[in-house]
């Protein structure tokens, strides 16, 4: 058994060696969404997690309800999919929609018509990584994947080997039909969410719940 764990230890700490940052991958302001020309650099956010923004002055507290659309997989040629399957893709968008409506129904009514006091929300999903197999969970309790989680987490960041999600928000007044806040974001687990390394796809659809409930958290 201890030889087996120190085959496993060499080759996470070989893993972090080689591929500290090889399951970085930095968003880009996709330009085939609708608001891509009005995204500027998020000079706000060190955490890289917001790295496009539009705002305007909005006063959030005057809108109640909410018309979240149908989500968007993204299909221009900057997507951030790399050969993910569209059985992949769905199922990502299908628990976008779900997590989503959940958070924002915490605090907006949910309603189907445009009319005063009411967002409308579209989500375009723009991308996502897979975990690592097997390693990504082996350098949750290897030393050498222990140091680097531990440095990733005291700043926020990836986890090793672990996946994520990308996707592009677009809030607009539903009367209106005014765009009143734009961004892209990226979003992961925390580095020992252990839960969140087991699974293809398990990262980014913790890396989703993170995202809802920022937004969410925005919106108060």
């Amino acid at each position: 058994m201890k030889g087996g764990y120190r085959t496993t230890g060499a080759v996470v700490m070989t893993a972090a060696a080689m591929c500290a940052g090889c399951n970085t991958v930095t968003p880009v302001a996709y330009s085939e969404v609708t608001s891509a020309r009005l995204l500027a650099s998020n000079t706000a956010d060190a955490s890289g997690r917001v790295p496009y923004r539009y705002a305007t002055t909005t006063d959030w507290r005057s809108y109640d309800k909410v018309i979240l659309e149908p989500i968007v997989i993204y299909r221009g040629r900057d997507h951030q999919f790399g050969d993910m399957s569209e059985s992949d893709k769905a199922k990502l968008s299908a628990y976008m929609r779900t997590r989503f409506q959940q958070a924002l129904a915490s605090r907006f009514q949910p309603v189907t018509q445009r009319g005063p006091n009411t967002l409308r929300v579209r989500l375009t999903l723009t991308g996502a990584v897979t975990n690592t197999p097997v390693l990504g969970t082996a350098s949750r309790f290897d030393l050498a994947g222990a140091v680097y989680n531990g440095v990733q987490s005291a700043r926020d960041g990836e986890g090793l080997l672990t996946g994520s999600v990308f996707y592009a928000a677009e809030l607009f007044d539903a009367a209106s039909g005014r765009l009143l806040n734009a961004f892209v974001s990226k979003q992961y687990p925390a580095p020992y969410d252990i839960s969140a390394s087991v699974g293809a796809l398990s990262a980014a659809q913790a890396g989703i719940d993170k995202g809802a409930d920022a937004l969410v958290a925005e919106l108060q």
